[in-house]
């Protein structure tokens, strides 16, 4: 094991073991979803930013989401880019740890501002005489800054960890991004702590978070059930489904991959999966908000001028 373990400056990542041509399809198609991605949450961040009328906590909330979006693609996405293009560019050492703290870092974030996204639907429909007091700015900035420092300090932890690992020879990582538990997978020393480490932490901020989401929206559905049918009935139920759209898609995918079974040999389907948390959901988010959304709807009308041409 001696000649083996060695100072590694380098990582391969093994991506997609697909043929050349099949590779510069998906290189396009990966591009036009990562630029659909960059233009969805771009549009969403414009028009909160732009239009008065949604500087309110649900919005500031979904700001922060955008861009956690942005920069979890921006993390992932252009280094597996450059491998489906070229398989054999490796990336450096200080470049794959920068890789995994960042997702790390986003994936938690991203955990804990659904979290609070949850909270302000409870209060707004559950407490609303109370919404102003309870979700003050002060207490909405609180909380977002809460979210992102929780994730920096887990993910650091997590690399922290991870650091003095001594690594083996082949340093190739079968995943298209240096993923933790991929990364692991080089290790000469025993991983049981980091591994355990990486299930505790899913555990606390998956399990522990979609708990209490669900719990917000059973008083939720309650308390819309006991709406006067109508428009604001309609209203509550359309913003709540966009949230929990958004909810299933990142937990689901992100329970399975992180807290779910380990028997057979899943490592490929993990991957594939990871690919659809790591490009689809980023893109997918604002299209769920904007589609969903009345309120979005109008504001980039009103952005476009469409309302006053009509």
């Amino acid at each position: 094991m001696g000649d083996n373990v060695t100072t590694i400056t380098e990582f391969l990542l093994l991506g997609f073991p697909l043929g050349p041509r099949i590779q510069v399809f998906l290189f396009g198609l990966f591009s036009l979803f990562y630029v659909l991605t960059l233009l969805g949450n771009g549009v969403i961040l414009g028009l909160i930013s732009l239009d008065s009328r949604l500087h309110t906590p649900m919005y500031f909330f979904l700001s922060h989401l955008a861009v956690v979006d942005i920069a979890y693609a921006c993390n992932t996405v252009p280094q597996m880019l450059v491998n489906l293009l070229d398989p054999a560019k490796p990336i450096s050492f200080a470049g794959c740890m920068m890789q995994t703290f960042l997702y790390l870092t986003f994936a938690i974030t991203e955990c804990l501002l659904l979290v609070v996204m949850s909270y302000d639907r409870y209060v707004a429909i559950c407490r609303p005489l109370r919404y102003t007091v309870v979700m003050s700015w002060r207490f909405c900035i609180s909380l977002a800054v809460t979210s992102w420092a929780i994730g920096v300090f887990l993910a650091l932890i997590h690399l922290v960890l991870l650091l003095p690992l001594p690594l083996c020879k082949p340093q190739k990582i079968n995943h298209f991004f240096c993923e933790i538990m991929a990364v692991l997978k080089l290790a000469c020393a025993d991983t049981f702590i980091n591994e355990n480490m990486v299930l505790a932490g899913a555990i606390s901020v998956l399990v522990g978070p979609l708990s209490s989401i669900i719990v917000s929206y059973m008083c939720i559905f309650c308390a819309i059930l006991r709406i006067q049918p109508g428009e604001g009935q309609r209203k509550a139920f359309s913003t709540c489904s966009s949230h929990l759209c958004v909810v299933g898609l990142f937990y689901g995918t992100a329970m399975i991959m992180y807290v779910g079974p380990k028997y057979g040999n899943p490592k490929e389907q993990k991957k594939y999966l990871l690919l659809f948390h790591s490009l689809f959901n980023p893109m997918l988010n604002p299209l769920i908000y904007s589609l969903r959304n009345s309120e979005v709807r109008n504001s980039l009308k009103r952005v476009l001028g469409i309302e006053r041409a009509l």
